[in-house]
């Protein structure tokens, strides 16, 4: 079991690297976006609470993230070729729970997945996303926000995952086969 989390700045494409190792692994994908969009989208408890932190470009609490998580992987049974952890965690603490949930179950993480892409394409590949797809969390001034909380909250895991002996640096700026290229030869070797 490979379970892999696929990091980086929103629009860095993480989603569409999951769809292809999704395709070529058999890997189960956990996006804790579609989650929160799928709960919002329904009007439950859960996505209106998701919607008031997300709306403002806020990360969503640890401890809710944890519990929907643990049921979603929880969901997949034990028999499966590994999960593609994508948009989580976004924080050290994350991080740190993720690690004991998975342990709980006898699991852990095989590697941290980065794509490191720059800001400039960050907000162009973004503001497109969210012309293309409706999404309203991809207009400017959300766009920075998240941007913002990224680089304060989330980039620090960078260095956490490299002490961890699980980080692999991947340039994100290029032709969609050469990164995708550049990620099976990470995977191949776990």
């Amino acid at each position: 079991m490979r379970n892999i989390v696929i990091f980086g700045a929103p629009g860095s494409g993480k989603g569409t690297q999951s769809d292809l190792l999704i395709k070529k692994y058999g890997f189960n994908h956990i996006s804790t976006g579609d989650v929160l969009r799928g709960e919002m989208a329904k009007g439950t408890e859960l996505g209106q609470t998701a919607r008031s932190f997300i709306d403002k470009g806020q990360l969503i609490p640890d401890s809710l993230m944890i519990d929907i998580l643990a049921s979603v992987y929880d969901a997949l049974g034990t028999d499966h070729k590994g999960v593609i952890f994508d948009g989580f965690p976004r924080t050290i603490p994350q991080a740190e729970a993720l690690k004991e949930m998975l342990a709980q179950r006898g699991h852990s993480v095989a590697a941290m997945i980065e794509l490191d892409v720059p800001e400039d394409e960050l907000m162009t590949r973004l503001i497109k996303r969210g012309q293309e797809s409706g999404r309203s969390d991809d207009n400017a001034e959300t766009i920075k926000k998240r941007l913002d909380v990224y680089h304060s909250q989330t980039a620090p895991l960078i260095e956490w995952y490299e002490g961890e002996g699980l980080r692999h640096h991947i340039d994100g700026l290029g032709s969609l086969e050469r990164i995708f290229g550049d990620i099976c030869a990470v995977v191949d070797q776990l």
